[in-house]
């Protein structure tokens, strides 16, 4: 295992061969092993990703809500909130903004979330590869 050494900033760093042979390592899943898309690194010096499957409330500090849950905490308690506030599930959307502000957050996430986008959005294939099949098809079909 790497030892880690802390760097002027506070943040931890791999050191050693493994480091310098793989430079983004840390930002791979151990899993599938792809990069890491937006990566935070937490005090400890771990690397954690943004998840797209569970969502904060905008509105209070209530989180780990699916779609469906948040849909439901935001019609039960925030009923009459009128402020502006960034949807959590379009952020998290590969096309999301995470800056824009919703002016009816309630209205728009009745409307816009009564489905789940995992449905019709396959979040574990490659857009690039994706491509490719389709090119290749097209040409196959002519």
């Amino acid at each position: 295992m790497a030892a880690q050494q802390q760097d002027g900033g506070g943040a931890a760093q791999l050191a050693g061969p493994a480091a310098e042979a793989d430079p983004l390592g840390r930002f791979t899943c151990p899993v599938c092993l792809e990069v890491y898309e937006k990566p935070v690194q937490v005090p400890c010096g771990h690397v954690n990703v943004p998840n797209r499957y569970t969502f904060p409330c905008p509105y209070c500090p209530e989180k780990n809500f699916d779609q469906e849950g948040l849909v439901e905490h935001c019609k039960l308690f925030h009923s009459t909130d009128t402020k502006s506030v960034v949807c959590p599930i379009c952020a998290s959307m590969p096309w999301g903004d995470p800056n824009y502000r919703s002016a009816n957050f309630r209205e728009h996430i009745q409307r816009r979330h009564r489905f789940s986008y995992d449905t019709f959005v396959d979040y574990d294939v490659d857009e690039e590869d994706m491509m490719n099949q389709v090119l290749q098809r097209s040409i196959i079909d002519q």
